[in-house]
């Protein structure tokens, strides 16, 4: 054996003799008996073939791999030190924030137009709206990184709610989309997010963001680009589908930027392209976004009885608004155990609330919720459960000349009879139906020059409440001049008052024809306002 050792250890210097003997002794042992045949790099996908060996060779096991034949006609190589100098190295370090880590996930293919320049200009040149953006994001971001890494998604969809919404989870569109992810009701229903008297999931940060997520996930898997996927989620998968199939018939490519859409699904990508491009860098365009630390903002806090939401901050300490803006599914002044069991808090805030929880003496609630048992006016309700008529609107929301329909759940004070917390089947589907206090008639006019929903059911004594409801409207839309919208008036009211009303920007306003002489069945469909491509799909 010293015969095989001592020209190895002849190469080493005197100063290194006994490490390299520690660290080398076993590898030399098994040189004497037979030397390791070294084969030549591997490159990546190649599959390689051992070379022939004697088979009386011993073989030796590897740790974690198969045996390796040694040979015996190869001699030891002289011992060195393996260069580090590698093109990338790929750090584990933590990211400073969660900027760098949206940036690491950033995983589309870019898109890079004309658009994308375009947008790029509208939001540089709007520092102070890109701070109220990111600033709001700040509340919801964390959660919404966390839930896309974990199902392998891209991260350019975590910015998508700047596109839809500019992170505002009580934002609603013309056509009635809502929440950060802009869900329409129908929609929103089948990702199952409950919207009832109560609460709107749709606006709700977690049940929202993992119905757009699962939605999104399920357009990639028809369309197989994530660009087609978003062209979906704003267009709607069907015109998305029959677009590539008349692509397909015309021999044309079917990529994103191949189909034939609408402006505002032709915007949608390069809108979201050109915030991924100041967000994976900002110094790049003078841009500033606002410190959000890679930790959670919020803890999820259960709550076992009915509670007002205003107790809840208090015990929390937060403002209430605060925590309406955590919570944004809820719509009434009472969080009900059965129905919504969890409430978002600030991280520290959750612990200062069960603190303060296990100290409180008094009632958690002061509101709880009463079904009505048969048609009636409002007046009437209000007397049933011990409160004057004002106030049971107020609470309720209830709009002027309007009666309560059977079956409507009404938050009502809580007294000596109405002191129960609300059940489940309450709390999950109670809605307020309501109908006319008295005959109406159904009548289409016409909105004036600059004329806003609110405008116009003033100029009717209606509330602008139920003009947006019967139009499909938000109370604060602007109408076109000359959009048909349709008005239930009373029938003490003049039809002539309503004719001349339709026709005031005309010349002739002597004319005959009154508004009751029209078919109320005109072009129904046209009484609403038509939703936008954004919208229809959600």
């Amino acid at each position: 054996m010293n015969s095989c050792i001592d020209p190895a250890l002849a190469r080493l210097r005197d100063g290194a003799r006994r490490l390299a003997l520690a660290l080398a002794f076993p590898v030399v042992l098994a040189g004497c008996a037979s030397t390791v045949a070294v084969d030549p790099p591997v490159t990546p996908g190649t599959v390689t073939t051992p070379s022939a060996v004697p088979s009386t060779n011993q073989a030796v096991t590897g740790r974690g791999g198969p045996p390796v034949r040694l040979s015996s006609d190869v001699p030891l190589s002289d011992l060195a030190v393996a260069p580090m100098d590698a093109l990338t190295v790929t750090t584990l370090a933590a990211p400073a924030d969660l900027w760098e880590r949206i940036r690491r996930g950033l995983a589309m293919n870019n898109l890079d137009d004309e658009l994308v320049r375009q947008h790029e200009q509208w939001y540089l040149s709007r520092p102070d709206y890109i701070q109220r953006m990111t600033e709001r994001s700040s509340r919801y971001l964390f959660h919404i990184v966390e839930e896309i890494e974990v199902r392998g998604m891209p991260m350019e969809l975590a910015l998508l709610p700047f596109i839809e919404s500019a992170f505002n989870p009580q934002a609603v569109s013309s056509a009635r989309a809502a929440g950060m992810w802009q869900f329409m009701p129908a929609t929103g229903a089948s990702f199952d997010l409950k919207q009832n008297a109560f609460r709107d999931d749709r606006r709700d940060v977690l049940a929202s963001t993992r119905a757009a997520l699962d939605y999104l996930e399920q357009l990639h898997g028809r369309f197989g680009d994530w660009h087609l996927a978003l062209a979906a989620y704003n267009w709607g998968q069907g015109n998305v589908n029959r677009a590539i199939t008349r692509n397909q018939r015309a021999g044309l490519p079917t990529g994103y930027a191949d189909l034939t859409m609408p402006a505002e699904t032709r915007h949608y990508v390069p809108k979201l392209q050109a915030v991924k491009n100041i967000v994976a860098n900002p110094a790049r365009y003078a841009a500033t976004l606002p410190d959000i630390g890679n930790h959670p903002f919020f803890d999820l806090v259960t709550v076992e009885r009915d509670m007002d939401v205003a107790l809840i901050a208090r015990l929390a300490e937060v403002e209430e608004n605060d925590f309406r803006a955590l919570n944004p599914s809820l719509k009434q002044p009472l969080v009900m155990a059965a129905g919504t069991p969890n409430v978002l808090l600030p991280w520290d805030n959750a612990v200062i609330f069960q603190r303060n929880l296990k100290l409180h003496n008094g009632p958690l609630a002061s509101w709880t919720a009463w079904v009505v048992p048969t048609t009636m006016t409002v007046a009437q309700a209000a007397k049933q459960v011990g409160v004057s008529e004002a106030e049971l609107r107020k609470a309720n929301a209830i709009p002027p000349r309007m009666q309560l329909r059977a079956g409507s759940s009404l938050i009502v004070p809580r007294n000596g009879k109405l002191d129960r917390d609300v059940p489940a089947h309450v709390a999950d589907n109670g809605m307020l139906s309501l109908q006319p206090e008295v005959t109406t008639r159904r009548v289409v006019v016409k909105a004036r020059k600059g004329e806003t929903v609110s405008r116009l059911a003033s100029r009717y004594g209606l509330s602008a409440a139920s003009v947006a409801d019967w139009n499909r409207l938000s109370a604060g839309s602007t109408l076109k001049t000359g959009q048909r919208v349709t008005l239930h008036l009373p029938q003490r009211a003049k039809a002539t008052t309503s004719a001349r009303s339709t026709k005031a920007v005309k010349p002739r306003a002597t004319s005959s024809k009154s508004a009751s002489s029209k078919k109320p069945t005109i072009k129904k469909s046209s009484t609403a306002k038509a939703p936008s491509k954004k919208t229809a799909r959600k």
